[in-house]
């Protein structure tokens, strides 16, 4: 069987306000407006699977619909999964987190949220797809974006995790983890999470960053590049891309690769 190619967008769409400062000002019509907006770029993209952070369920803040099954409608991406980071009920009720869409079959998937606040808590959605008999594990992560400490909680959270993901499932996956998501941190900090990380994974296998340049934020005029994808080895003939875009306070990456061939024990199973 011919190896398979992947198209991995990761976006931070901001709740779909758009470029308005500060949550709850803008309505819902506009709202709506905006992500009809974010479904016509990703289309644009033809993406496989679509990693998104800051995406609402029914949130009073932010239109009080559901955003994933507003973009599964106008970009017609037949498998998704809400991972729910904040959930607060009540007069102002709101629900958000990071959400999948995909191409290909979600064929497991469990989020984790990193602390109990009701407002602001981040946290990571595992996902396993079905891309075409690969096996494939995809982590959508957001982490902490004031706190540094917060971020290295954070990211020994996800390693534990995955370490015992591994550890129950040694031969189910094949290929190794991919991290994608809204590291808030810039990328060249030698001190911070997303170096971190990339040294941590080496754990795991020889993984590489990307976007290798480029900046996503502010998205008007990006100064930071805090958006990433962490491949495993054997994903090979890497293009990688930030997409300019300003339909959030994010820009959009995009990476497109190659699987690895299939581990010999994976495909007879």
């Amino acid at each position: 069987m011919a190896m398979q190619r992947l198209r991995l967008v990761t976006f931070n769409i901001a709740h779909g306000r758009g470029l308005m400062p500060i949550q709850g000002l803008t309505s819902g019509r506009k709202i709506r407006a905006n992500l009809r907006k974010i479904a016509r770029l990703i289309t644009e993209l033809k993406p496989d699977i679509v990693a998104l952070q800051e995406i609402d369920e029914l949130s009073r803040w932010a239109g009080n619909f559901d955003h994933l099954d507003y973009l599964k409608d106008f970009t017609e991406f037949p498998h998704i999964v809400f991972g729910i980071n904040n959930r607060r009920e009540g007069l102002i009720n709101l629900a958000y987190g990071n959400a999948f869409l995909s191409r290909h079959p979600i064929v497991d998937s469990e989020t984790v949220v990193f602390g109990r606040s009701r407002v602001g808590e981040k946290g990571f959605l595992f996902s396993e797809f079905d891309v075409q008999g690969w096996r494939v594990p995809i982590v959508n992560l957001h982490l902490h974006y004031a706190s540094r400490l917060q971020r290295f909680r954070q990211m020994d959270r996800l390693l534990a995790y995955l370490r015992e993901k591994q550890r129950l499932r040694p031969d189910r996956w094949d290929v190794s983890p991919i991290v994608c998501g809204d590291f808030n941190n810039p990328g060249s900090h030698r001190g911070d999470a997303t170096s971190s990380l990339l040294s941590h994974l080496y754990d795991f296998d020889d993984y590489r960053l990307y976007p290798r340049e480029g900046r996503t934020f502010p998205s008007p005029l990006p100064s930071r590049l805090l958006d990433f994808v962490f491949l495993p080895p054997g994903c090979d003939d890497v293009r990688s891309e930030v997409i300019k875009s300003v339909l959030s306070d994010h820009r959009p990456v995009l990476v497109e690769f190659r699987l690895p061939e299939r581990r010999k024990e994976a495909a007879t199973r």
